[in-house]
């Protein structure tokens, strides 16, 4: 049996739903199911289905909030 294992370093998350989390190239992550979510098309709107709701990337960009680092003293 082979795994595969890739990293990503994820950066932002979602001040209404933390655990929605986008790494440096602007892909989401459900960090509850551990799945990538997929950009989706409504009519012409580009944006995510969050919580099965959907937000254009207009407004999830303003909604975007870093992601502290914690500082550890190990």
């Amino acid at each position: 049996m082979s795994v595969i294992t890739k990293k990503y370093n994820l950066l932002w998350q979602l001040d209404f739903a933390p655990n929605y989390q986008f790494d440096k190239d602007g892909n989401c992550f459900n960090l509850k199911s551990s799945k990538q979510v997929k950009q989706t098309v409504v009519g012409y709107t580009v944006g995510y289905c969050i919580n099965s709701k959907f937000y254009s990337l207009k407004k999830l960009r303003q909604s975007l909030v870093k992601i502290k680092k914690e500082d550890c003293p190990f």
